[in-house]
């Protein structure tokens, strides 16, 4: 730990917080909500003020941060939200994975996973059961509900715009989401904090742990793009790492839908020579794989090195057969993911698979709007990105580790 990181949780903890925190968490959470309450309870354990103010606050000497809520079905399916304790003047953090498919319940005798849309009926089943007795509701939501359907091109619902807007008129006061599809939905609530935050820190702090031999600069290295969507994104990490750039744009059937969307006709690549250089390419979401599957065989195609794949999201809709087939071939080395959806085990173990452990970060993020600090600093990671690049080239030196 740094000095930096060690003053983010420090400075938070030496004053007083806004009201005794509460953290709640929704089906299919309660392995990441373990972790966050973990840091949380150990930062406060260590800290160093005396203050008796601080010691006396109303709930502030728990043993856990975590409350006791939860959602029971009926036969029918229908359901009902109830919590176990009173959360009267609590600031509450609720955390909710709307993709956690893993939940079942009961419905007419049958076995149902739990879809996005039960897993938000449940999330605004327990803001019903709060009751407006709690002094401030924070919703996050690592994946944005329907945030793919973020604007209207022909006679089409808005979801996520009316999502948000429905949560802001029930008292949420924050909404905290990562990597939004398209963070400008947030334009539906104007007056409710919103938060589209981006792990690009984790990621490349997992890349450096787990590749010891990455050679980051422009003549070794470069950023693609996976489509025109993610072209910010990339920017990022290509500015950030001092690396040259590449787009690919994806050529679209739009005269056919299938799965709910235009097939892909063609990767088409815009950018310098990718011969010989190790690639990096970030996206939102890996759904099907199917596309940054196809986009690694074009790079492959074109001489380029070890191509590894980030995605804040990896849902692997159609199953990880493709992949460990790519991963075998030598298409893709590696494929980064946080655990902010669901991993299975299967997902966990795969020899190419790098999870990215998001709940460090989540703490940063309770604890500071907990005791009402500015989340610049958690927002901006630049400083975190050069100090990690540089023990990352240090331990290089240490080893031995030197490059053509």
């Amino acid at each position: 730990m740094d000095g930096h990181q060690k003053g983010l949780y420090y400075d938070a903890f030496e004053t007083v917080p806004v009201a005794p925190l509460g953290i709640i968490c929704m089906p299919g959470c309660e392995e990441l909500g373990r972790r966050v309450n973990d840091y949380l309870t150990r930062w406060r354990d260590s800290r160093e003020n005396t203050d008796q103010e601080l010691y006396t606050f109303p709930g502030y000497e728990r043993e856990t941060f975590l409350l006791n809520a939860v959602c029971s079905r009926f036969g029918t399916g229908e359901g009902k939200g109830m919590l176990k304790q009173s959360v009267r003047g609590y600031d509450l953090y609720i955390i909710c994975d709307v993709t956690a498919y893993q939940i079942e319940y009961q419905m007419y005798g049958r076995t149902v996973p739990m879809s996005p849309d039960d897993h938000y009926q449940d999330l605004k089943r327990v803001i019903a059961a709060i009751g407006g007795k709690a002094r401030r509701i924070n919703v996050i939501m690592p994946f944005l509900y329907e945030s793919r359907q973020h604007r209207r091109t022909s006679r089409e619902s808005m979801d996520c715009a009316l999502m948000l807007q429905e949560l802001s008129n029930m008292g949420v006061s924050n909404i905290i989401t990562f990597d939004a599809h398209d963070p400008r939905v947030q334009n539906a609530i104007p007056l409710t904090g919103f938060e589209s935050v981006h792990p690009t820190y984790q990621m490349l702090k997992a890349l450096c742990k787990h590749v010891p031999d990455l050679n980051i600069n422009k003549d070794s290295m470069m950023i693609i793009s996976p489509d025109e969507g993610a072209i910010s994104r990339n920017i990022y990490y290509s500015t950030v790492l001092g690396l040259d750039m590449g787009l690919f744009y994806k050529r679209r059937d739009y005269t056919r839908v299938v799965n709910g969307r235009n097939p892909i006709v063609a990767h088409e690549y815009l950018g310098d020579s990718v011969e010989g250089k190790d690639i990096i390419v970030a996206d939102d979401i890996i759904s099907t794989g199917e596309s940054i599957l196809d986009l690694a065989r074009e790079l492959k195609a074109r001489k380029a090195g070890r191509i590894f794949a980030a995605g804040t999201f990896s849902f692997f809709t159609n199953g990880l057969d493709a992949f460990n087939r790519a991963y075998e071939e030598g298409s893709i080395a590696r494929v980064l993911s946080t655990n902010l959806n669901y991993l299975p085990p299967a997902t966990r173990n795969a020899p190419w698979f790098i999870e990215v452990d998001m709940s460090k970060y989540i703490s940063y993020i309770i604890a500071t709007l907990n005791h009402d600090h500015s989340l610049h600093s958690l927002l901006n990671p630049l400083d975190r990105i050069k100090r990690l690049l540089e023990r990352y080239h240090k331990e290089q030196a240490e080893k031995g580790i030197r490059f053509a």
